[in-house]
């Protein structure tokens, strides 16, 4: 990867994060009420893993030049939809009451059977339902606002081997066929992009062991973390130019 040490130094920092949070977050989840949730769901439970890669977006956008006041992280990320009333989301830039990008970070660890299916349901929703505001003029006078998404994934044999399909009436598309986990992940992200639901997505994998040092692979170029910086910061690039 060629982005800066700097930005290589705080991704593998948001990698560090992640793990020891989720960590501290299993330990700590029943300390106070003496019940812990089952599986991993005992770190999911508690957030705020992700914490460091809006961070890194955030400070990043900082860095070419967008006014941090137009950067919402925590607070104030609500957007109507068109299907439900509204939604938060986890990066907004608004400035001047123009939408101008929407991102979205999630993470998936165990169970890669269940929650696979749960996760693409919810990147072709969001992604649906914020076009359709858009197409209602939900974020007028706003032109078409830049959508992204981050999911990072656990490096593990459940989410690299192989994964069997089920056939029984029509045959599924070739590209699917003997996939893991992982390399679906890839083809989602990969699809969504090309279809223009997202205008960039990125797949990061950690493994929990390794993770816990900040290291992790990206399977796929198209999909790296660079490619989502460089086509992010080309749009604060250009409100900036516009603005000033």
């Amino acid at each position: 990867m060629s982005l800066q040490p700097h930005w290589q130094d705080r991704l593998a920092e948001a990698i560090r994060h992640f793990w020891k949070t989720r960590q501290r977050q299993s330990d700590q989840q029943g300390a106070r009420s003496g019940t812990r949730d089952s599986g991993s769901r005992a770190a999911v439970t508690g957030g705020k893993q992700l914490d460091g890669f809006v961070e890194l977006l955030r400070d990043f956008l900082e860095e070419a030049g967008l006014d941090r006041a137009c950067i919402y992280t925590s607070q104030k990320v609500e957007l109507p939809g068109w299907y439900r009333a509204e939604k938060k989301w986890d990066l907004l830039i608004v400035r001047d009451g123009n939408l101008i990008a929407a991102m979205e970070f999630k993470s998936q660890i165990g169970s890669f059977g269940n929650n696979f299916n749960n996760r693409t349901e919810e990147a072709l929703g969001n992604a649906t339902d914020i076009w359709a505001a858009f197409r209602e003029g939900a974020f007028a006078p706003s032109l078409r606002p830049w959508l992204g998404y981050v999911m990072i994934l656990e490096e593990a044999k459940g989410s690299l081997r192989p994964v069997s399909v089920q056939e029984p009436h029509f045959k599924v598309f070739e590209e699917f066929r003997g996939a893991s986990y992982a390399k679906r992940y890839e083809i989602l992200l990969m699809k969504l992009v090309r279809e223009r639901l997202y205008d960039s997505a990125a797949l990061i994998l950690t493994d929990r062991l390794t993770g816990k040092g900040g290291t992790y692979t990206e399977p796929s170029p198209e999909l790296g973390i660079e490619n989502l910086l460089i086509s992010l910061k080309a749009r604060a690039v250009a409100i900036k130019e516009v603005s000033s």
